[in-house]
């Protein structure tokens, strides 16, 4: 392998590299950096899992390319998420402190925009920015694209899961100077095909390790119980393990802060993360997590995309995600730098199906185990709280008490003292959720279960409708004429939404919906969620939706509007 001398990198990179302790270069960087700095005019494609260093691949050559004596933006990063992007910018302005005149600056939603651009009216070499928030610069004319040589799209298809294909579409469009295009992305799915045939020419395409899919570092794990049951069980195993440090990722806002705020009623050192929480807020629980103040995070996995979080113990899953690159993602934020890390799924009965897919398509194992009894779990207590007294420090004002109350205990053997002791500790595990809390893993793993099973669906309309989890069950149940108690695990993203139908009422469903349309013309699809042909193909439609107002129309089979 190469080291960091040999790929063209100036004495001031190197020499920051030397002093942060890098002494060889990841595969992508060996063959991404020399041709980038050598080839400044030409476009390029480097493909490689999350982790691998690609940040530092397009980085390091941009600190080198920039002009630090201009004034206005010449490289322009994209980046999925707030976190992402403040973690790229960090990285940079680290990589560049012998770079006195060159400026990076981030900007994301969530923060106040006119700090924003009140920091770009400096003189700023490389703008880092999630896309939403750089079109409203762009709209706002705050930031001028006039003089970017160097277009980075990192991590692009986590930026086209998360629905952003729309605003990158926007964004490449307004960039009119000549100028070079670098992606960087873990997989290559058609819609980035798409783009590079559209924004790129002729590009050079560098692959580095895409088959790997899972860190062979990582157990993968499940659990069978009732879906009513899976806080219960998630509680005892942090009882069993309480030096753990983990991540819950969950589907909803609602549903992240829920389990939040209960585990955090019961004592447990927890912290949420959503969208719904201030940039502020997600700092200061992002700083206790870190410093070891946490037990378990509860994150989305919006909020959690981006986060870098090295001694990872415990990745849990209260539901399975929809797409499996979801799943890579969140395992993979255990197992880093050389550690072990468990990825811990707690599912019902009917998903036992997800398992066996994500087995087959990821080429990884499952093994199955249980929630620890209720009698495991006071051994682990009892066995604390004799640590905790042994190790308890006696404070002055207690001994002077002591003094006090020593008359009170006469008669009172030791032996008769440490059983009152232990009845209260006894008594206050009362309140550990009791009984069995698994589901035999037959009913889990494995079989299709159709007939019985639920079938899961796709449709490509969302939030961005002006939909919300009520308005579309309400939706369903009047296009189809299906009760709403048949409809299930309705998970709504911002340009898509995904459920489960009992089998007995699928019989023709998708159909129904053939022939509708929002009022903009954009047509409503909905699929088997193993034949989702269009669920990328659903582009972001602004205003309102109400099914009951009849805000949608349909065409008959002449394509005559009704």
């Amino acid at each position: 392998m190469k080291n960091f001398q040999s790929l063209g990198l100036s004495e001031n990179l190197l020499k920051v590299l030397a002093q942060k302790g890098f002494e060889e270069p990841t595969p992508i960087q060996e063959k991404a950096i020399p041709y980038l700095l050598s080839n400044t005019k030409s476009d390029f494609i480097g493909l490689a899992q999350t982790g691998t260093g690609k940040t530092a691949a397009f980085g390091l050559p941009l600190i080198d390319l920039v002009e630090s004596e201009s004034k206005h933006p010449q490289a322009l990063i994209l980046a999925p998420t707030r976190e992402l992007g403040q973690q790229t910018a960090q990285q940079l302005v680290e990589f560049s402190e012998h770079y006195k005149k060159l400026n990076v600056e981030v900007v994301y939603g969530g923060a106040a925009i006119t700090n924003q651009i009140r920091a770009l009216k400096k003189p700023t070499q490389i703008v880092v920015a999630t896309p939403g928030r750089l079109l409203d610069l762009i709209r706002r004319r705050a930031i001028s694209l006039e003089k970017v040589r160097y277009v980075v799209l990192d991590e692009a298809d986590e930026m086209l899961n998360m629905g952003f294909k729309e605003e990158i579409d926007d964004i490449l469009s307004n960039i009119k100077v000549e100028h070079s295009t670098w992606l960087f992305s873990a997989t290559m799915p058609n819609e980035i095909r798409r783009i590079t045939k559209k924004y790129m020419q002729d590009p050079t395409e560098v692959s580095v390790n895409t088959e790997v899919k899972s860190n062979a570092n990582i157990t993968h794990q499940y659990i069978v119980t009732r879906t009513g049951d899976k806080l219960a069980a998630l509680q005892r195993f942090l009882d069993i393990q309480p030096d753990m440090k983990g991540i819950m990722f969950c589907r909803t806002k609602r549903e992240t802060q829920e389990i939040t705020d209960q585990l955090a009623k019961s004592g447990y050192a927890v912290e949420a993360l959503h969208g719904d929480l201030s940039q502020a807020q997600r700092d200061a629980a992002m700083r206790r997590f870190k410093a070891r103040n946490m037990q378990l995070l509860v994150a989305t996995d919006v909020a959690a995309r981006g986060l870098d979080v090295d001694d990872l113990t415990h990745v849990f899953h209260h539901k399975l995600p929809d797409q499996l690159e979801a799943y890579t993602h969140r395992s993979g934020r255990t197992a880093r730098a050389g550690k072990k890390g468990l990825s811990i799924a707690f599912i019902n009965s009917r998903e036992g199906r997800r398992i066996s897919e994500i087995e087959k398509k990821l080429k990884i194992n499952f093994e199955v185990i249980e929630v620890p009894s209720i009698d495991k779990i006071k051994d682990m207590r009892i066995e604390k709280w004799i640590k905790q007294l042994h190790n308890m420090p006696i404070e002055g004002e207690a001994e002077k008490m002591f003094e006090e109350i020593e008359g009170h205990f006469t008669g009172l053997e030791k032996k008769d003292l440490l059983l009152r002791l232990l009845s209260v500790e006894l008594k206050n595990l009362e309140n550990t959720s009791g009984g069995n809390l698994n589901v035999s893993a037959e009913k889990g793993k494995g079989k299709k279960q159709s007939g019985n099973g639920p079938q899961r669906y796709f449709i490509n309309l969302g939030k961005n409708d002006g939909l919300n989890e009520r308005d579309m069950l309400d939706f369903l149940a009047e296009v189809s004429d299906i009760q709403k108690k048949y409809f299930g695990d309705l998970s709504i993203q911002d340009r898509r939404a995904f459920f489960d139908l009992e089998r007995t009422k699928t019989n023709g469903f998708p159909e129904k919906f053939v022939g509708l349309e929002l009022e903009n013309g954009h047509a409503i699809k909905v699929n088997e969620e193993n034949n989702r042909n269009s669920e990328r193909k659903s582009g972001g439609r602004k205003g309102g939706f109400r099914s009951k107002n009849k805000h949608y129309k349909s065409r008959d089979r002449k394509g005559k509007r009704r």
